[in-house]
């Protein structure tokens, strides 16, 4: 089994979400969901290259995934590196959509985004409120449910003080989101007026507790935050997992809606 170990959304060339990306092959998908764990990473990325079309299947230890950011990134770096060109460009193929991909090499490592597709946002429900927000006490105002697949809801706290202090319970959090139908839970500090924040992303529904860097959900904040103005963003995760990372979006307001591009550093730790 070939495979690269990837350390996606670095910040400051260290830290990173590790991340297993390896070619398409006939695996089973037992053997796919025992990927992440013989390899010390949260997710596994599948790239299959045919024609010049290349799809993506993600997988954690609890199943397959329709999309995965960090994972993308990971991916893209690998291809890029694969390439040898200084500036990689190709179309992505993941849970049902086709999708920009690109990469360009930096003194620092490789510089990937994607297009995560459209943002959806709507108001948390009433239930969604009863059973989430009594696992995150302090609040800095309303959470909102966004997705770009699959939802999960982003829940604001005033300070990176409060969020590092966060501890949820993971199997009441885990019960509460299967029931919703939740990926997790995405908490975010308020941004700084020039888009900086932090975030931590919950996810004991597909197998990880709390992930080291969240590429999807920094989109849908992203796109969230395109209501009040902002048009960048650049989110640090990881600091509670010992492993720091950052996520950078950008948000364009067109005739079509809102456009996010998501990304960030990534350095190949093996091939």
């Amino acid at each position: 089994m070939s495979v690269s170990i990837v350390h996606a959304c670095l910040r400051d060339g260290h830290g990173g979400s590790p991340t297993a990306v390896l070619p398409e092959g006939a695996f089973t998908d037992d053997e796919r969901r025992a990927v992440p764990a013989a390899w010390g990473t949260s997710h596994a990325v599948f790239v299959s290259e045919r024609h010049g079309d290349v799809s993506l299947r993600f997988f954690t230890a609890e199943g397959e995934l329709p999309a995965c950011g960090h994972g993308t990134v990971a991916a893209l770096a690998v291809l890029a590196d694969r390439s040898g060109q200084p500036e990689y460009a190709t179309t992505l193929h993941a849970g049902g959509r086709s999708f920009a991909g690109r990469a360009v090499r930096r003194a620092e490592g490789l510089q990937a985004s994607f297009d995560p597709g459209p943002v959806t946002l709507r108001e948390a429900t009433v239930p969604e409120r009863e059973l989430i927000l009594p696992l995150f006490p302090t609040l800095a105002g309303p959470p909102v449910v966004a997705s770009v697949g699959r939802p999960r809801m982003l829940i604001p706290v005033p300070t990176r003080a409060d969020l590092a202090a966060l501890a949820p319970d993971q199997d009441r959090l885990r019960e509460a989101c299967d029931r919703l139908g939740l990926l997790g839970c995405y908490v975010h500090t308020v941004p700084t007026a020039d888009g900086r924040a932090a975030a931590r992303m919950f996810a004991p529904s597909i197998g990880v507790p709390e992930d080291i860097a969240n590429a999807n959900s920094t989109a849908c904040l992203a796109g969230h935050l395109s209501r009040r103005g902002f048009t960048t963003l650049t989110v640090d995760m990881g600091d509670s997992l010992s492993s720091p990372s950052s996520v950078t979006a950008t948000a364009e307001t067109g005739p079509a809606g809102v456009r996010v591009d998501v990304g960030g550093f990534a350095t190949l730790a093996t091939g």
